[in-house]
């Protein structure tokens, strides 16, 4: 017996019926004082929305605005927090990054490919920290890799030159380490919502956020500073939708409203420690 072609209809058979169906439909006019009620209303939400989310800074796919750091490699600083940044960082197959010493806690998430540093391999959504004062050998990528900086010298000429020559200094310290986005390590909050600690120093952590198709967690007031990284997947953080690669800054005292998503989401979270402590 043939089994019925469930393949999903190409773009041009998409079009075809969405022609079909729109020749089919009957045009209502909407009264004039009913479309001005509509136009009023939508203005008002709007405008609601906004005061709720004045001073959140959101970073969409079409925002970005690539610099180049060298051959094959191309950054976009995404916040700049004065003595560090946050950034994307892309790189084509097979180039690389010099050595360099961290003078800051530098924290990066592979959103596409890997990177390789060493005898250290960065996969997908894996994790990886290099303590102030460490030292990184070459970082390169062999396949081409999207990644997440937090704590880069990026952006700012005197930091990354003052982080190339440390690269001279003999090791000691710290040294970088690398936590995988394996199963292990996953605690549930909630029905559907599960958190991952990857690193943590007083009231603050960096955490990977896990959330199922359909699952929903309750908003709140931000006690101090906020970061959000959409690694795989979208959800709506109150009524804004966060996309794959998409990045949002949340200030100390905003609310965000509710997180849910239709069709799952992993999110990177650097703020307030006390989020892993939610039940």
């Amino acid at each position: 017996m043939t089994k019925p072609d469930t393949a999903a209809p190409r773009d041009s058979e998409a079009e075809a019926l969405h022609g079909k169906i729109a020749e089919a439909l009957t045009p209502v006019t909407v009264p004039a004082t009913r479309a001005a009620s509509l136009r009023e209303r939508l203005a008002a939400r709007v405008a609601q929305s906004a005061a709720r989310h004045r001073g959140l800074t959101t970073f969409r796919l079409d925002d970005v605005k690539w610099q180049n750091l060298g051959q094959g490699v191309r950054a976009h600083v995404l916040h700049d927090a004065g003595a560090t940044r946050s950034a994307l960082v892309e790189f084509a197959p097979g180039a690389h990054l010099p050595g360099h010493r961290h003078h800051a806690h530098e924290e990066c998430v592979v959103l596409r490919g890997s990177l390789t540093a060493g005898n250290q391999r960065v996969g997908l959504h894996d994790y990886h920290l290099a303590p102030a004062g460490s030292k990184h050998q070459r970082i390169e990528s062999k396949e081409g890799a999207l990644a997440f900086l937090r704590g880069t010298s990026i952006g700012k000429s005197s930091d990354m030159l003052r982080e190339l020559a440390g690269a001279w200094l003999p090791d000691g310290g710290a040294q970088p380490f690398t936590i995988a986005a394996s199963a292990q390590g996953w605690r549930d909050i909630a029905n559907g919502i599960a958190v991952k600690p990857l690193w943590q120093a007083g009231d603050t952590a960096s955490f990977l956020l896990r959330l199922a198709a359909g699952a929903r967690l309750p908003g709140h007031a931000h006690a101090i500073e906020a970061e959000y990284l959409m690694l795989a997947g979208e959800a709506f953080f109150g009524d804004l939708l966060l996309r794959t690669g998409e990045y949002q800054w949340a200030p100390k005292g905003l609310t965000h409203g509710d997180a849910h998503t239709d069709v799952g989401a992993l999110v990177y979270v650097h703020g307030d420690s006390r989020d892993l402590q939610r039940e």
